[in-house]
């Protein structure tokens, strides 16, 4: 996968994409908003049993108690953990559908520096290229082709 100026190019197709509202990012720090610049890798996907079958054989289920880890001050920031869960955190289970599949990368994991950014996901965009807060979001159905055809290793690079 390789995000360009006019999408992510990814098995010979360019799917339109929405970034960063901060644009991309050498320096990347929690809350900038931006979309960190490097060659990632996708190791996990996530999606919801209650609105999706599974799209991939190496797909986990969210389930009702999955959060995300924003604290930098918690040991586990930057991964995924179980309510209850004291320090912040985003829900993977949300009332929207952005969630409802998301491709996992390998931003400041496993070893994450506190402040790096986290939570850099490939997910559903709220509409055509609205800015997100740093993670690459699609139209749903081409998240669901892209999620088909990745598997974990597939190389994200941002530019």
């Amino acid at each position: 996968m390789v995000l360009t100026p006019l999408g992510v190019r990814f098995h010979g197709r360019l799917f339109p994409c929405a970034i960063g509202r901060g644009g991309i990012t050498s320096n990347k720090r929690e809350g900038d908003g931006a979309t960190p610049r490097g060659v990632h890798r996708i190791t996990g996907l996530l999606y919801r049993p209650d609105r999706l079958a599974r799209p991939a054989p190496w797909a986990a289920p969210i389930g009702p108690t999955d959060l995300w880890s924003d604290d930098a001050g918690d040991a586990q920031y930057n991964s995924l953990v179980q309510a209850p869960y004291a320090h912040s955190h985003e829900r993977l289970r949300r009332a929207d559908p952005l969630y409802d599949l998301v491709l996992l990368t390998d931003w400041n994991w496993p070893a994450s520096v506190p402040g790096r950014g986290s939570a850099i996901f490939l997910h559903q965009w709220r509409r055509p290229r609205f800015p997100t807060e740093g993670c690459i979001a699609f139209r749903r159905d081409h998240l669901q082709e892209i999620a088909a055809l990745a598997h974990p290793g597939t190389r994200l690079i941002v530019a």
